[in-house]
């Protein structure tokens, strides 16, 4: 417990020392007109009271990210803690505020046209497919993990999966404060109260954990924790949207068209990934308590749950938390917001897919019929994706799986991007490169390493990646050197 009360010190540290050097990096300036101000157009384009771009902002990352991933990244043992605090303050909560700022500064542009910008055509049409292939996989992944939850405790779950999916077909379509702006106030509240009081549970219980100074990995974790794969890469896969994702980045823009002041950045983008982290932290901690703690249910619950109707234990033990530890009231209050979590990030997904289509292909999205015209063949492919994994026992195994990787190499070309942005300002460029290189040797490797992909041995792997991640530095110098001779 003692790690995890720490941890939680250094998130809150990180936000006000780290998060005003980044801050003093970009130079916010109030007389700049942001984009909602600009040219709003009742749809997208549209200013909206701050603390409701927060809660917005919060509700669009949050979704299963610091629940799932947390919980199934506790497994690793106290190794979480540290990719929590660590990648939250140097690598998630720059990631987020640099992409949602540089948004900003170009007029609420998505990602594959900032990418595009800076790094070449043939980078942002490379990005543009996989942004749209990342977002159609986290609509997927965010319709069957609550619709998995819910169809446990009410109805069936193939009825969840209907009525979430055409609440997402209606939210991708209408204005973004017809129900984002309305309900998502609503549903943050729910999560972050989920979040204090699964804390003051803990608080009450306090149990024996694993704490860091006992080693990165647990030992009794050791079978399930090296069924999913080595603590490097595979924990920086598996704790994505609590640490860093390249999914933020992709949510970013829809806050940017709708903030009334660029200085209100730093609490919007880095303080909602800040707040992501604060909620994972929690999560990570509940379940080392189920799976390691002292005294504890122990693991033989979590499983016994998960043969009731379960596929991954990550489900099960939001399922038990919620109506053991809560009561009746808090339990609902609690389930609401782990339900919210996942459905108004999905919404979100779809929506910005649109966008990014929209704006690669120069379609208006005032009109309704060509906000359709974009939009249904991404629910197609979507419904496709969700129809095999819900044939598949494994399916929501495999597609948390790449989702997670394509997740994290999304935020690797974000961190590039923005480097060569800081570059050519002149700027500390070091604040993106750093966590840009550790971030490609990560997902290089998972990709060669993993058994869904290349499945090659640690050694190569790793080798390889670092060769690819020294490779791009020295392509960065060279870059630099040319600017400097220019």
């Amino acid at each position: 417990m003692l790690t995890f009360l720490l941890s939680v010190v250094a998130l809150v540290l990180g936000y006000i020392f780290y998060g005003r050097v980044v801050e003093r990096v970009v130079r916010p300036d109030a007389a700049r007109t942001t984009p909602a101000m600009a040219h709003p157009d009742g749809v997208d384009y549209l200013p909206l009271p701050n603390w409701k771009v927060f809660m917005i902002q919060f509700l669009n990352i949050a979704g299963t990210g610091p629940i799932f991933g947390a919980i199934m990244g506790a497994k690793f043992g106290p190794a979480a803690y540290l990719w929590i605090v660590l990648g939250s303050i140097f690598a998630g909560g720059v990631h987020d505020y640099l992409s949602g700022m540089l948004s900003l500064r170009h007029d609420g542009a998505g990602l594959p046209e900032l990418i595009g910008h800076y790094l070449g055509r043939r980078m942002r049409l490379a990005v543009l497919v996989f942004s749209v292939f990342l977002l159609v996989m986290v609509g997927v992944v965010f319709v069957y993990s609550p619709a998995l939850i819910l169809g446990h405790l009410w109805g069936s779950t193939m009825w969840w999966i209907l009525a979430i999916f055409a609440y997402y077909v209606l939210a991708t379509m209408l204005p973004i404060d017809r129900i984002i702006g309305k309900v998502y106030p609503l549903f943050a509240v729910s999560l972050l109260f989920m979040a204090g009081a699964l804390l003051v549970c803990l608080l009450l219980k306090w149990p024996v954990l694993p704490e860091l100074w006992h080693g990165l990995a647990h030992a009794d974790g050791g079978g399930e924790a090296g069924a999913m794969g080595a603590i490097f890469p595979c924990l920086f896969i598996t704790i994505a949207c609590g640490a860093i994702s390249g999914f933020h980045a992709t949510q970013s823009p829809l806050m940017a068209r709708c903030m009334k002041d660029e200085r209100l950045g730093r609490p919007i983008f880095y303080g909602a990934m800040i707040t992501e982290g604060l909620v994972a932290l929690v999560w990570a901690t509940v379940s080392m308590y189920f799976f390691y703690g002292s005294p504890a249910p122990g693991y033989a619950l979590i499983e016994g749950t998960a043969n009731a109707g379960f596929t991954t234990p990550a489900p099960a033990v939001v399922s038990l938390v919620c109506n053991d530890w809560l009561g009746v009231v808090g339990g609902v209050l609690a389930l609401l917001g782990v339900v919210a979590a996942p459905i108004t990030s999905g919404d979100t997904a779809f929506r910005s897919a649109r966008l990014i289509v929209a704006d690669f292909c120069r379609v208006s999205q005032r009109p309704v019929a060509k906000r359709l015209a974009v939009s249904v063949p991404l629910f197609v492919a979507a419904i496709a994706l969700l129809v095999w994994q819900v044939d598949n026992p494994n399916g929501f195994n495999v597609v948390w799986q790449y989702f997670g990787w394509a997740n994290q190499t999304l935020a690797v070309f974000t961190l590039w991007t923005l480097t060569v942005w800081l570059s050519g300002k002149g700027r500390a460029y070091w604040l993106t490169l750093v966590p840009a290189l550790f971030m490609t040797v990560v997902c290089v490797s998972y990709l060669l390493t993993s058994p869904f992909a290349f499945a090659l041995s640690p050694a190569v792997g790793n080798g390889v990646a670092l060769c690819v991640a020294a490779v791009c530095l020295l392509l960065f110098v060279k870059r630099l050197r040319g600017r400097a001779k220019a």
